[in-house]
């Protein structure tokens, strides 16, 4: 392991361990960033980690609110986020070892060629506690390192995991996966400082660790798995860190938008993560590999669906001029 990466740990775990909970809340010291992530037209932008980002594609609002902040830039958004997947690619491999995993983020990587990416990981820790924050941290700049690799130049953000909320009994107090959280979070702001990458602490944004007391309002279904109010504040809170501002356009000229961008994500889902992907590409493509080919029939619905992404973002953007 990197000896970097080793201080880190030894850090983040020193603060699980001594540091009061009160103090774990506050956001850490980080390195100074600039005030906002400076996105360029035509980007390519990837957004990759478990399952909160996975699960945005069934409400759009992140992409919807990002297209719509960047005014006249012109972008394409590819969602890759796989639930329950690990740095080290563990969902994503299917049958096979995490390698495999990786393998097939590779294949995606160097397909998309993406220009930024936007990463969310850890939230695993906050149950399996910091004991692997080391590996952690290792598997991530192998990830990073990757990434680099396969798109030169590439912009980062770090995403540090959003908090899990307590609900009634019988869900379980989530008040010490929280701690872990907080930890996570001050090792991942001095990880994304020592990789160049932009952080964004998704954890203290979204109030940090709950306060005790009933909810009274949940913003996730279970404690953990975020409802679509839950995916309105968490865009919110991710586009102010970005120092990006949202134009006041009417829910009437945004709704389409964001209908469209789930629409996109759908044939974006089944292109690169088709349901009978074992039949095509696995295993078992000797009895159905010949309908493979229909695959990259997606791209041009997938490109059609982009410049429709285009018109109604400007349609929007339109309406919040008027008076």
């Amino acid at each position: 392991m990197h000896p970097r990466d080793l201080r880190l740990a030894a850090a983040a775990l020193l603060l699980a361990t001594t540091a009061p909970l009160s103090a774990q809340e506050a956001a850490p010291a980080t390195a100074s960033q600039p005030a906002s992530f400076e996105f360029k037209s035509d980007d390519t932008i990837v957004l990759l980690g478990s399952t909160v980002i996975e699960r945005e594609q069934r409400y759009g609002h992140l992409e919807t609110s990002l297209r719509l902040a960047l005014g006249d830039k012109n972008v394409s958004i590819r969602n890759l986020g796989w639930s329950g997947d690990t740095v080290f690619g563990h969902a994503r491999s299917y049958f096979g070892p995490p390698e495999e995993g990786i393998q097939r983020l590779t294949a995606h990587l160097e397909l998309l060629k993406p220009d930024v990416v936007i990463l969310c990981y850890g939230t695993e820790l906050a149950h399996e506690g910091l004991s692997g924050l080391p590996a952690f941290l290792s598997g991530y700049r192998a990830l990073l390192d990757l990434v680099r690799e396969k798109s030169p130049g590439v912009r980062l953000i770090i995403a540090s995991p959003p908090p899990l909320e307590n609900l009634a009994p019988p869900l379980p107090d989530q008040a010490p996966a929280n701690k872990n959280l907080a930890s996570l979070r001050d090792a991942l702001a001095k990880f994304a400082g020592s990789q160049n990458a932009f952080f964004v602490d998704w954890f203290q944004a979204m109030g940090g660790a709950p306060k005790p007391g009933r909810v009274e309002k949940p913003l996730t279904e279970n404690g953990i798995h975020y409802t679509e109010a839950g995916y309105q504040k968490l865009t919110t809170k991710f586009i102010e860190a970005l120092g990006l501002k949202l134009p006041d356009a009417p829910p009437t000229a945004t709704e389409p938008l964001r209908k469209a961008v789930i629409a996109k994500d759908f044939l974006f889902f089944n292109r690169w993560r088709p349901q009978n992907e074992t039949y095509l590409f696995g295993f078992r493509k000797h009895e159905q590999g010949q309908n493979a080919k229909e695959i990259p029939m997606f791209d041009p619905l997938i490109a059609d669906a982009d410049k429709k992404l285009v018109e109604l973002k400007n349609t929007a953007l339109a309406a919040a001029k008027r008076p």
